[in-house]
């Protein structure tokens, strides 16, 4: 196994040193927070010649987003970093990125949607992007998102996919939190992910070819959004074969869904990013004091959604809880929630579903909470309670 660095850092300082580890050839961002600190260090490694990346600094996201989808399209490997707001005035580029087909590399800090104004973490910034045809990976911790931006570089740029990947961590919590982590050697990711060898770059002059092309009445455009969806159907078993030559070689687990304590439990948790792990905190006190037997469900790769793992996962349960830090307004629940109630409905056995609203804002996930939660399967799985109706956890 190669050597690895120990070390203490925010979450965004692994997102930056993975991105120079990578060495794209362009970078264009516009900071935001609580993005701002993994464009500022990857801006003084350029400026320290740590990297030979065109670094390109724009007005507004719309304008990054931009010059990643000419940069990508003319051959180039490309990354960036945005959130929240700057997310959402990249929506209309985000389809471009996916539609021509470009495995642009982009971390976002997960972040709250105004109004009213807030800079802290909840999903609503990537849930209002899930429909755009990128492949969404998120960390729990600052490990996890190092691990996720070196993945997704091969995830995006393989043959078989060639399309962009999103990998999120939530803002503040994982963002700015020290965390402790291991980085791996330059040589090592440079033989993971390898060279960008661009079959249609619009630079081969020798070998000219289209990009973003009118496709209207009577033109091909259904054709190429099925097969932008056969694209990311394709992404999911390139995603767990990439993520296990990650994990040989680093030693740490990368799956599409990660679980503990599904053996033996009759309740569960789905969650997504940092409340994992209060999850888990919360799960293993219960199993501790004789009680509850409690598990958790972590969804690491969203787009494409892993619908027959979580399925296989928890087939078995007595009553399942799904944590959304996102709202979706006048739908039976949050988007996780939507996504995983779906998932389990072919089960021979009906499993009890209900559906948390947690956390937006920022709003502190205290451990209390999370008992509460497990209090209701207990009560659910018993019988002694109904799943059913929206819940909103710890709002006043």
């Amino acid at each position: 196994m190669p050597e690895q660095k120990t070390i203490a850092a925010t979450g965004n300082i692994f997102v930056a040193e993975a991105m120079r580890q990578c060495a794209p050839d362009v970078m264009a961002a516009y900071p935001i927070t609580p993005q701002t600190t993994i464009v500022e260090e990857y801006a003084k490694f350029v400026a320290q010649g740590k990297v030979h990346t065109e670094y390109v600094t724009v007005e507004s996201e719309h304008s990054a987003m931009s010059a990643c989808v000419g940069a990508s399209a003319a051959g180039a490997r490309v990354m960036t970093a945005t959130s929240s707001q700057g997310l959402a005035l990249m929506w209309e580029e985000l389809h471009i990125a996916s539609g021509m087909r470009l495995p642009i590399v982009m971390a976002n800090a997960n972040r709250a949607l105004s109004a009213p104004i807030n800079i802290h973490c909840d999903h609503s910034d990537v849930m209002g992007a899930r429909d755009t045809g990128w492949v969404i990976l998120f960390a729990e911790t600052a490990q996890e998102a190092y691990d996720n931006t070196i993945v997704a570089c091969r995830v995006a740029e393989d043959p078989d996919v060639l399309l962009p990947v999103m990998t999120c961590l939530d803002g503040f919590i994982t963002t700015h939190s020290i965390d402790r982590g291991q980085t791996i050697d330059d040589e090592t990711v440079k033989a993971f992910v390898g060279e960008r060898k661009p079959d249609y770059a619009l630079l081969d002059t020798a070998n000219p070819v289209s990009h973003g092309s009118f496709a209207g009445l009577g033109g091909p455009f259904f054709e190429f959004k099925r097969s932008q969806r056969d694209a990311i159907d394709r992404s999911k078993p390139v995603v767990e074969r990439v993520g296990a030559e990650w994990s040989k070689i680093v030693g740490r687990p990368f799956g599409l869904i990660e679980t503990w304590g599904l053996e033996d439990a009759d309740v569960a948790v789905v969650v997504i990013g940092s409340s994992a792990g209060n999850a888990r905190h919360v799960a293993r006190q219960l199993r501790a004091e004789g009680g509850t037997k409690a598990a958790v469900v972590k969804i690491r790769c969203f787009r494409p959604f892993p619908a027959a793992e979580l399925a296989a996962a928890l087939k078995g349960m007595k009553a399942v809880a799904v944590l959304d830090r996102a709202e979706s307004f006048g739908a039976e629940g949050g988007p996780l929630f939507l996504e995983t109630r779906s998932a389990l409905y072919d089960l021979e056995r009906r499993v009890p579903v209900v559906n948390y609203i947690y956390g937006l804002g920022g709003a502190d996930v205290k451990l209390e909470l999370m008992r509460r939660v497990y209090s209701d399967l207990s009560d659910i799985a018993s019988g002694a309670a109904a799943a059913e109706g929206l819940r909103y956890l710890g709002a006043r």
